[in-house]
């Protein structure tokens, strides 16, 4: 997308304006967008922009690089544990970090479209299920991998999973942590188009731009209905997420699970 660039403000996301869409994209191309405190930093920022800038009438979130987004960067999380554990604090990258980007994007009285142009992992499927129209490019893919590290799906993805495609898929990809593929997503029901690759930038635009002239006040108006009957819970279900994390990062199979992750080999999961 064309538009005035914002070069230079941010270092983990690039942000810019055209006309009355404004543009996020994650640039950690070299770690596949994984979340870091810096991103949801940036992010926060931009989020509380587009929220007081009445010129901004729809929001796009996307990547750049083969990725959407990788979930956490277990090797950078900026959050170090104070109990001893692998590296992560999950209450401080939970409350302080996803939780107030994907409540923002909820309560955003704009269109929020986030367009998953590759691989969704983790907290990035989280993401992109906090947008109000998700797309997707054909070659790209949705993955809970949380209990491949013996944790749970968190950043909201325990509410907005179900909610879009009923308990039996959800709970087939918490537990199992297979990969949909974007087609399959859209079949599902958990995102609405998987275009091909070829288009994908061009239609995303298209339904962007759309959104962006449409009646924005009407929209905000539909998604305070959606919020009421879907996410009327999600403050109580993000907490509960946090608690249950917060257990789990002090367990062993969540050392063994990072420790797998980072020399590359399955891990050794006892259930202590």
């Amino acid at each position: 997308m064309s538009g005035e660039q914002q070069a230079g403000r941010f270092e983990t996301v690039e942000f810019s304006r055209d006309g009355g869409v404004a543009r996020v994209a994650l640039n950690r191309p070299d770690r596949m967008n994984a979340w870091s405190t810096a991103v949801s930093a940036e992010m926060l920022a931009i989020l509380g922009e587009v929220k007081d800038d009445d010129s901004v009438r729809a929001l796009l979130i996307t990547g750049n690089g083969r990725g959407f987004c990788a979930g956490a960067d277990l090797k950078d999380s900026g959050a170090p544990s104070s109990e001893g554990g692998p590296g992560v604090n999950t209450d401080v990258v939970l409350r302080d970090g996803y939780h107030p980007i994907v409540t923002a994007l909820r309560e955003l009285e704009k269109p929020v479209v986030t367009a998953v142009n590759g691989p969704a992992a983790g907290a990035g499927v989280s993401l992109a299920l906090a947008g109000d129209i998700v797309v997707a490019a054909e070659s790209a893919y949705f993955l809970l991998a949380f209990t491949r590290i013996g944790l749970v799906p968190d950043g909201g993805s325990s509410i907005f999973v179900p909610a879009r495609v009923g308990f039996a898929r959800a709970a087939e990809l918490a537990l199992l942590a297979d990969r949909l593929p974007a087609a399959k997503a859209a079949e599902w029901g958990l995102i609405n188009f998987a275009w091909p690759d070829a288009e994908f930038a061009a239609k995303t635009d298209e339904l962007v731009h759309k959104l962006a002239s449409g009646p924005t006040r009407a929209y905000a108006g539909v998604k305070r209905e959606l919020n009421h009957w879907l996410y009327s819970q999600l403050p109580a279900q993000l907490n509960l997420e946090a608690d249950i994390q917060r257990d789990l990062s002090k367990s062993a199979d969540f050392a063994e699970g990072v420790a797998a992750f980072n020399e590359k080999r399955p891990a050794n999961f006892t259930g202590a």
